[in-house]
């Protein structure tokens, strides 16, 4: 397979650039070679798949691998983790390779992605402690439980719409880790009280890699305080054999189409 190529044309590295080194081995350890071989199928095949762009290709490390990596700091030891809109396997893939102690579900809507995720789950070896779930998150989530001990997502949706997909798929007690950016302080603001509604805890901002990355990620946490059901798993009345319209309705049908998600 041809190397990917730079905004300049010339071929991506898949190694990690000398002033990424140290901080690389730090996040990674000895399983920094399997950590290489991924960056190289996302600038090559992933680049290809339109999964990564071609500019993102020279900064896979700095603003995707350890960016995900540092990450693992906030996860226990032996956690199953899920990993909702895992796209090219960010951070999904990056938790399994760094920590091999962990049972990850890659959760992906789109074919083509899921396609990839599992070639490159197969690809590196990851087959014992990785699968890869073709479905939106509500979709998952309406299947057998899945109460996973964390939940991950990395540049989804706003946190109001994030939690009501990925609470649902963690345990009571468990954790939503989002990697968010910039706008993580007015999204707390902004949606704290549907985290509320949803089950969810007050958000708290963590700050991870400090001294390995600059700047370091943006992690909201938020705990599963408590089970709550959806209100979109919540029959209406006519799902419930009345027979009639729920009220507000105004007799011009179920109005679905104008139902908000999460």
């Amino acid at each position: 397979m041809p190397p990917a190529a730079s905004g300049s044309g010339l071929p991506v590295p898949a190694d990690p650039p000398a002033e990424l080194a140290e901080a690389a081995r730090r996040v990674f350890g000895d399983r920094l070679p399997l950590a290489t071989a991924y960056a190289r199928l996302l600038v090559t095949d992933g680049v290809i798949r339109g999964l990564i762009g071609p500019r993102e290709a020279p900064r896979i490390w700095e603003r995707h691998l350890i960016n995900c990596a540092v990450l693992a700091d906030l996860i226990p030891k032996g956690a199953y983790v899920v990993d909702v809109g895992s796209g090219a396997g960010l951070p999904g893939i990056v938790l399994a390779v760094a920590r091999p102690d962990l049972t990850v579900k890659l959760v992906e809507p789109l074919a083509r992605r899921t396609a990839f995720l599992t070639e490159a789950v197969t690809t590196l070896g990851l087959d014992a402690t990785v699968t890869v779930v073709r479905g939106r998150a509500e979709e998952v989530a309406s299947g057998p439980p899945v109460a996973a001990d964390v939940v991950t997502a990395r540049a989804v949706a706003p946190l109001d719409r994030l939690a009501g997909w990925c609470l649902p798929l963690t345990a009571v007690g468990g954790r939503l880790l989002a990697l968010k950016g910039a706008s993580a302080t007015e999204e707390v603001a902004e949606h704290r009280e549907a985290i509320n509604r949803l089950g969810g805890s007050e958000p708290v901002i963590r700050s991870c890699g400090a001294g390995v990355i600059d700047p370091p990620s943006t992690v909201v946490e938020i705990v599963r305080v408590r089970d709550v059901v959806p209100p979109r798993s919540r029959p209406s009345a006519r799902a419930a054999g009345t027979g009639r319209r729920p009220r507000g309705d105004g007799g011009r049908g179920s109005g679905r189409g104008r139902t908000r998600r999460g």
